[in-house]
């Protein structure tokens, strides 16, 4: 039974992207073939710099971070919105729900954080690079990854707290793909006045504080970026910096978006939408865009590959 003594609610339906019958076979092959380029190209990623010491550098360290992040909470997303598109009802019980909404959250906020400390990686690199090694030591980043994590930790802790106080007695159909905290709020029969104030406070910081930090580190890269003589040096540095703020835009401005307003304002159909960017698209394309491109993940797996071969031929 969904619910219990007409007031409490043990199980959601998750009525998914759409409902259009003709749209669910092409959208579960678009989606499927998304969600295997994401958890290939994010695999492949932290499997290269595991195998390869010369990519055991501050910056591939936070790209693992940064692929293990977005393996993990695309994985927590797509699989169930897959079977939308296959199911006649994709039910999710209350537990499972509230325990997707934590990682959910605890990942996503990490990542803006990930972000942020690559952000500044390059910003030491390319601004201060004689001090680089000093600056951006061993110690220092681990210190920058556990405060990411533990900022996601925190704010999903919060966000997670504050819906478990939430009664759901009027309904338990979810108008989205996942358990996300708007739909949530909307379907709650019991005032949600306090959990209002902490979305616009919390998720207010985990986006915009970031997202200040990175465009202010990408304003000083680009100021001496253009100090660079040489033409294709300024072009070659221009395309990756280019690349890495389309990325950031997109998870910051599609979050943004979602959060930074009114639950009551928010359209659900516009909702899942947007949505889609910040879990599904921007996790498929930051190998491409932060790594894969890179001369020194080409070597790395053409290295690979060509140890395998050697293993092969000696067996």
């Amino acid at each position: 039974m969904a619910l219990t003594n007409g007031s409490l609610v043990t199980e959601f339906i998750l009525l998914g992207l759409t409902d259009q019958s003709d749209l669910q076979m092409p959208l579960f092959i678009i989606f499927l073939i998304t969600y295997m380029i994401t958890a290939f190209g994010n695999l492949a990623l932290i499997i290269l710099i595991v195998l390869n010491p010369h990519l055991h550098t501050p910056m591939y360290f936070f790209l693992f971070n940064l692929s293990f992040i977005d393996l993990c909470y695309s994985s927590l997303v797509t699989p169930k919105m897959l079977m939308n598109f296959i199911l006649e009802k994709n039910i999710i019980s209350y537990t499972g729900c509230m325990t997707q909404f934590y990682f959910f959250g605890f990942f996503a906020i990490s990542e803006c954080y990930v972000l942020t400390a690559m952000a500044y990686d390059r910003y030491v690199a390319i601004c201060n690079p004689l001090l680089y090694s000093v600056v951006m030591s061993p110690k220092t980043c681990s210190y920058l990854m556990l405060g990411s994590y533990f900022m996601g930790l925190s704010g999903a802790m919060i966000h997670t707290g504050c819906v478990l106080r939430l009664s759901f007695c009027d309904g338990n159909t979810i108008n989205h793909y996942f358990c996300d905290l708007l739909p949530l709020l909307q379907l709650s029969c019991t005032s949600t006045y306090i959990n209002e104030i902490e979305l616009f406070i919390v998720t207010g910081k985990d986006i915009v504080v970031p997202t200040v930090i990175i465009f202010t580190s990408y304003g000083f890269i680009l100021s001496s970026i253009l100090k660079i003589r040489s033409t294709a040096g300024r072009s070659k540095s221009f395309s990756t910096c280019s690349s890495h703020i389309i990325a950031v835009s997109m998870f910051f401005g599609s979050s943004a978006f979602m959060y930074l307003k009114p639950s009551s304002a928010v359209s659900m159909d516009e909702a899942k939408f947007s949505s889609i960017f910040y879990s599904i698209v921007v996790p498929m394309m930051n190998p491409l865009i932060y790594s894969l491109r890179n001369k020194d993940v080409k070597v790395a797996f053409k290295r690979t590959l060509s140890r395998k071969q050697n293993v092969l031929v000696i067996i």
